[in-house]
């Protein structure tokens, strides 16, 4: 099956001469769910702002479902990869929460049905029935992050990019997010995710692809890269806290690999 995301010897130069990708290949498949890890300046989000168009390659190419990057417009790839940035104050500049959750759906140039259907079923899907008629302004972090969502959810595109969701959010709201990601993956959506949070690609346990100064260095599941002490120092990543843990505890027969809690109690109970 072709990939739903293909990327080929992709080089990204910005202007000034700074080399922010150097030949990344990448696929991904309906359907799944991708964290793309690495530390500031690593080319990670450099990468995933070439899905949508908001960059486009210096050299090689991208395909989002067949179409090459380099021939169609950032509008008809909206239609196609949804991006919730980081700050949702880059994205959010409406008056009401109502306008902000039909904005995308209006420049698709739905019907007004449609439109007010689709902004219906985010409102129930995250309880935002009392937030409506608020600025989104007036809302903390957290929900601005929901309303966020929300509104690109509301286009229903096939691919949807989370670039740093847990930031800003409390415990309550990353387990909630967390259970977002799930659902969108058992409805068929690909969900690709940047981030810095270990916690939650453990918690996730999906495929990770890991970036050091503009290359994949690693592509596998998180317990393989979390017990891979040459890439951890490559890429300058710290595993979760209990990965870490349970590595100390392998003396013991402890397994030294937990990505979770309950990974950890599970094999001291088994001991």
């Amino acid at each position: 099956m072709e990939p739903i995301i293909k990327v080929e010897n992709l080089v990204h130069v910005y202007p000034g001469g700074v080399k922010a990708l150097k030949g990344v290949n990448l696929a991904i498949h309906k359907g799944e769910v991708v964290a793309i890890l690495g530390q500031n300046g690593s080319g990670k989000t450099t990468l995933v702002k070439h899905f949508n168009g908001l960059l486009k390659p210096t050299s090689g190419n991208v395909w989002i479902k067949g179409m090459n990057t380099r021939e169609v417009s950032i509008a008809r790839l909206s239609r196609e990869v949804g991006y919730v940035f980081q700050n949702p104050n880059h994205q959010t500049f409406l008056p009401t929460v109502r306008d902000e959750l039909s904005f995308g759906c209006r420049n698709l140039k739905l019907p007004e049905q449609e439109i007010k259907q689709r902004v219906k079923e985010v409102v129930i899907r995250f309880n935002l029935k009392e937030k409506l008629e608020d600025n989104p302004y007036d809302l903390n972090l957290s929900m601005r992050k929901t309303v966020a969502i929300a509104s690109i959810l509301a286009m229903r595109p096939e691919i949807i990019v989370l670039d740093e969701p847990t930031t800003g959010q409390d415990y309550a709201g990353c387990q909630q997010l967390l259970k977002f990601i799930c659902e969108l993956e058992k409805e068929g959506h690909t969900v690709v995710i940047i981030t810095h949070d270990m916690t939650l690609v453990g918690e996730l346990n999906k495929r990770v692809v890991v970036m050091s100064n503009g290359e994949i260095i690693a592509d596998n599941l998180p317990r393989e890269v979390f017990k891979d002490d040459t890439i951890l120092q490559r890429s300058g990543l710290l595993p979760p806290q209990i990965t870490e843990l349970s590595r100390k505890l392998a003396p013991y027969g402890i397994t030294d690999t937990a990505l979770t809690i309950s990974d950890l109690y599970a094999s001291i109970k088994e001991r």
